[in-house]
């Protein structure tokens, strides 16, 4: 049976937030009517263009778009490149020297990717995507999501057959180019980052519920350092209590679940402090498995240029012959758009997008300044595993020079519980991102 403690501060944090509601006016329940296609499953779309009821022409296709008489194509790129630098404690610098990393300035290449993707001339809706990504962490090219997405009016929604994100929290699905942290929090990290399957995804306009469930499994991506699993199903269900897209008043709240079958019966779990380039600073080393569920809860809530939102989970590992294990973490987020962007929220996948820039740098204005406070915790403690534990507080500012440059100017001051010592450190990062999709 699986034992999952929820701690008061958790439990008191997320009735607040139920409770939001209460104090937000004007609850409407409309639902996007853009004509859009998914392009992937990150939050990204095809637009369906037509006639400009003006000029009786055909609308413009933007520079990176082009079609034949059998797709559409849409080509792009994202570089993200980071520097990183710390302020360490006595304690902390005494607990890098027993893991043995050595912490200083870095400059380093988070990654760059390739996009392909393109809408088919075909009666039913199919597109499709390619992306192709130099991952700085493993100094190696990589296949990224690439598949079809066919269009299932009959099931509610759309169906993705290929390499994609599994489908569990938010933030783990949405583009990480359009997140508001400038890395997902440290108790995502069992997840793989991608993997192959399928995956259906839809939601129902009337009652406001959505749905992401997929199996996957490692017969291509075997040997690949994302397939951690030999298989796993994945299901976030969800729903919306109020949605006003032209005040942007929403809630979304949403149910996390996951069953897997760890790689040949074991397991390590590891996680970087929110930081690429930094080590990973708390490590459960390997240990044995046979099954494993993750279980989790998100909420977000939207009122005009304020959005709240937290998540949280569990992580439990069963073993036939050794120790069952459970390792629980969480975060909770608030960001403020300053220059009053909005960032916009797809009900078709139950994402929130790209915050969009009303007036670039390069055109006289100011761009987009969105502010972010984040909170984050991880604890790779229990029973005889002594993993670590690293909570984090991180204020931060992201400025969006235009819809393809962006800056992250970032502050964190977190602590690490390890080696029976408990150490303070400070990051000072930033960022700079060019995005085309």
């Amino acid at each position: 049976m699986m034992n999952v403690k929820f701690p008061a501060r958790v439990i008191i944090l997320h009735v607040l937030v139920v409770l939001a509601p209460l104090i937000l006016p004007d609850q409407s329940y409309g639902q996007d009517t853009t004509k859009t296609v998914p392009d992937g499953t990150e939050g990204d779309v095809h637009e369906i263009r037509g006639v400009d009821s003006i000029t009786g022409k055909e609308e413009k296709l933007p520079m990176n778009e082009f079609e034949n008489s059998y797709s559409t194509f849409k080509v792009g790129l994202i570089f993200k490149q980071d520097f990183v630098n710390y302020i360490q404690d006595d304690v902390f610098k005494q607990q890098m020297d027993t893991a043995g990393f050595q912490l200083g300035p870095t400059f380093k290449v988070r990654d760059f990717r390739v996009l392909a993707s393109g809408l088919l001339k075909t009666k039913r809706t199919i597109a499709w995507k390619l992306a192709y990504m130099y991952d700085g962490d493993n100094e190696k090219w990589t296949i990224r999501e690439t598949g079809v997405i066919i269009g299932v009016p009959e099931l509610f929604g759309h169906i993705f057959i290929g390499r994609t994100k599994e489908g569990y929290s938010m933030v783990k699905v949405m583009s990480a180019s359009s997140a508001w942290t400038m890395e997902k929090q440290m108790a995502l990290d069992p997840i793989p980052i991608i993997a192959d399957g399928i995956k259906w995804f839809g939601s129902l306009p009337k009652s406001r519920i959505f749905w992401n469930l997929g199996y996957f499994n490692d017969l291509i991506s075997r040997g690949e350092p994302f397939s951690t699993f030999s298989w796993q199903y994945v299901a976030r269900v969800g729903w919306m209590p109020f949605y006003n897209k032209e005040k942007n008043k929403l809630m979304h709240i949403a149910a996390n679940l996951r069953y897997a079958k760890p790689l040949d019966g074991q397991m390590t779990i590891k996680s970087r402090p929110e930081s690429n380039p930094t080590p990973q600073l708390i490590n459960t080393g390997t240990f044995q498995t046979d099954k494993s569920s993750h279980v989790g809860a998100e909420i977000y809530i939207s009122t005009g240029r304020l959005m709240l939102g937290s998540e949280v989970m569990w992580h439990n590992f069963y073993s036939k012959s050794a120790e069952n294990h459970q390792y629980f973490g969480g975060d909770v987020m608030i960001t403020y758009s300053f220059t009053g962007g909005i960032r916009p929220y797809n009900t078709r996948i139950s994402l929130y997008g790209f915050m969009p820039v009303k007036k670039s740098v390069f055109k006289g204005g100011w761009g987009e300044w969105e502010g972010v406070l984040h909170f984050s915790t991880f604890n790779l403690n229990d029973r005889s595993i002594r993993g670590g534990q690293f909570w984090r507080i991180t204020p931060m500012v992201n400025w969006s020079l235009s819809k393809v440059v962006r800056m992250e100017f970032v502050y964190g001051y977190g602590v690490l519980d390890r080696y029976n010592l408990k150490g303070g450190v400070q990051f000072f990062q930033s960022r700079i991102q060019f995005t085309i999709m």
